[in-house]
């Protein structure tokens, strides 16, 4: 008999269904298109012998059933992350992605991951030999750079004008680090001068600053701030996430000793990878530590490893890095390449602007009001007057299926945020997004005041 046929079981049950029937009929419910009739009385069972199968699996030793969730095929909606990320994939990268699996430690994984070096350094403008690509989001990186640079007790500066400063102060504080705060409202920067006091003040080992406040919007000059940090012996740690291939960046130019971004935003991979790139001033002040970094996965001494950067002759083992989302990162730097960072720059900056007269044209007011501050690839709003922002982020979604967001951390209730980067970033996106805007100013409830 093949699987295809039908079997057939009596059950004589006495007029009531025992819990093995009941089993089979909530294998029913679940499977529609299985074969399987049970009788009035529920005393005689048809089924095909794939559900025959699987319910002799139920029928063993584990006492915890299957969950009906996991019987069910995965189904994802479409929808425009015009949000501050993820953005959408463009089908060229998820392509990369569903390439067959290789071992993590074959020569042919070692040349994908020397292309992302080499993409990495492009992007970052840098020729650092320690350039690496992150098993993790961003958060990875961050916590990288701050547990390999930093030994407990060490005086810390952070710039914090937004959420990911207050991250990184309190990942600091978490491993030890004496943290020192410069603090700003969202929206708000941090002149060279106010920093070069702080750093007279604190004498700190780093400084960190978001390029890119993706929560705010806010997109933070950065020119001179490196040549500062050089004069007091302080490291210059830099967060590019929401802004590399969107706004100007020059590692080596710059003098930004410590460089990350994530993968998800305008690199347009799937999330789940982040690069970083440390300098030998950097390289210095973490292989020369006194104590290990707390983590063994984001230790640097097996990273720089595992990624061919120390000069040893042979990788050894450290973990198990994630080659699919290794194959999507190598293709979206590789169309990064293609296109040009000049062009990414420029292409970012022009869709920003047809972006915000559009939304100046609908009455909205954008939240920072200087255009040379703003984030290219994340535009913020504040909150319309008499509008409730979550009733209409919902009715976006649920007339639209299009994302965006409200603040986040310190700017939650003060914007909402709208990004168009990488694959994204189009005129037509940006029409799109007015055009919800606008139905939904137009529907959602306004109060009087």
């Amino acid at each position: 008999m093949t699987t295809s046929e039908p079997l057939v079981a009596n059950l004589e049950v006495g007029g009531r269904a025992p819990p093995l029937v009941q089993q089979v009929k909530d294998l029913f419910v679940l499977n529609p298109h299985a074969e399987l009739t049970v009788s009035p009385s529920l005393s005689v069972c048809r089924w095909s012998a794939p559900l025959l199968q699987r319910l002799e699996r139920s029928m063993s030793s584990v006492t915890i059933p299957p969950p009906a969730c996991m019987l069910r095929p995965l189904e994802t909606p479409m929808r425009y992350l015009f949000g501050p990320g993820p953005s959408n994939v463009p089908p060229r990268i998820l392509a990369a992605g569903s390439r067959p699996i290789i071992g993590h430690m074959h020569p042919e994984m070692y040349e994908v991951m020397n292309d992302i070096k080499r993409g990495i350094q492009y992007a970052f403008q840098t020729e650092n030999n320690v350039t690496i690509a992150m098993s993790g989001s961003g958060h990875a990186a961050m916590e990288c750079a701050v547990f390999n640079t930093v030994e407990p007790g060490e005086s810390v500066l952070i710039g914090v004008n937004g959420i990911w400063g207050e991250r990184v102060a309190e990942i600091a504080e978490r491993m030890g680090a004496n943290v020192h705060r410069m603090v700003k409202t969202p929206g708000g920067y941090f002149t060279n001068k106010e920093i070069e006091k702080a750093m007279e003040k604190h004498k700190p080992v780093l400084f960190f600053l978001t390029h890119g406040e993706s929560s705010a919007g806010l997109c933070h000059p950065v020119d001179g701030i490196g040549d500062i940090c050089r004069k007091h012996n302080c490291l210059f740690l830099v967060d590019t996430v929401a802004s590399l291939g969107a706004a100007p960046i020059f590692m080596d130019k710059q003098n930004i000793d410590i460089l990350y971004t994530g993968s998800q935003k305008a690199l347009n991979a799937p999330p789940g990878t982040a690069p970083i790139s440390f300098n030998e001033r950097a390289c210095h002040k973490m292989f020369n530590r006194k104590t290990k970094p707390i983590s063994y996965l984001f230790d640097m001494t097996y990273l720089s490893n595992y990624w061919g950067c120390d000069g040893k002759p042979a990788r050894t083992y450290h973990h198990t890095g994630p080659v699919s989302g290794f194959f999507a990162l190598r293709e979206s730097l590789a169309i990064l390449a293609e296109r040009g960072l000049e062009e990414s720059w420029k292409k970012h900056k022009e869709v920003a602007a047809y972006l915000y007269r559009g939304l100046e044209d609908l009455g909205l007011q954008l939240f920072i009001p200087e255009r040379d501050l703003r984030l290219p690839s994340v535009t913020t709003i504040a909150i319309p007057n008499g509008y409730d922002w979550r009733e209409m982020l919902v009715y976006i979604m649920k007339h639209h299926q299009m994302e965006m967001t409200g603040g986040l951390g310190p700017s939650i209730g003060m914007v909402m945020r709208i990004g168009l980067m990488g694959y994204n970033c189009e005129k037509s996106n940006a029409d799109m997004a007015l055009n919800a805007l606008a139905d939904a100013l137009k529907n959602c409830k306004r109060s009087k005041a």
